[in-house]
């Protein structure tokens, strides 16, 4: 599986053209994963980018606005990673969503940390989440599919928000010391996370 990761190693560096701002912003989520949120300035951002120290303000007005964008872009890197779940799964189980996201989670701590930082006293995830293609919708379809009434928007949006919470409680309880013995006997992390989330993500119907 592919790291589906918002960070791209193969970005120029230092920043010479382009666009600055997905440049600044690639840049500070290299400093959250190397050094976590601690070491995160508007200046750490610049010298990172290869920038003067007052580029940065062009384009965020402060450490603050600068972290929404990258929990941004790093909702819109999840929506991808499970997009690219589905894929791979014809029948697009929810067992396969959260898979995708758990292992998302997992291998982006830093920057799954401030995604949730920054959403937690907003009025909803960003709009790409939600969006065509984002992750929140493609778990509504796959509700849909599975015989949830989306007629009944109240209905569907707590079973996708339930589904949603299942994967997220794993994500955050998975690196727990005391699941390493069971994590060993069955041979790794990835197997663990799959049959945690062959268990959590039930529905109605047996289809997810």
């Amino acid at each position: 599986m592919n790291k589906p990761v918002a960070v791209d190693p193969a970005d120029v560096r230092p920043y010479h053209h382009g666009d600055l701002r997905r440049a600044l912003i690639l840049a500070a989520e290299r400093i959250l994963e190397r050094e976590g949120p601690q070491a995160l300035s508007l200046r750490a951002v610049a010298r990172e980018a290869g920038v003067s120290p007052a580029a940065p303000y062009h384009h965020f007005k402060d450490k603050s606005d600068l972290l929404n964008a990258i929990a941004e872009a790093g909702f819109e890197a999840l929506g991808e990673a499970i997009k690219g779940a589905v894929a791979a799964d014809t029948e697009a189980k929810m067992h396969t969503m959260g898979v995708a996201y758990v292992k998302f989670a997992r291998e982006n701590p830093a920057l799954y940390r401030v995604m949730y930082d920054c959403s937690r006293a907003q009025d909803g995830m960003p709009d790409k989440t939600h969006g065509e293609g984002g992750g929140f919708h493609l778990v509504e379809q796959a509700m849909i599919r599975a015989g949830i009434d989306p007629s009944n928007q109240v209905d569907l949006k707590l079973w996708c928000i339930s589904a949603w919470c299942s994967a997220h409680g794993v994500a955050e309880m998975v690196g727990f010391a005391q699941f390493k013995p069971m994590i060993d006997e069955l041979g790794g992390e990835d197997r663990f996370i799959e049959e945690l989330m062959s268990r959590v993500c039930h529905s109605p119907s047996s289809d997810l």
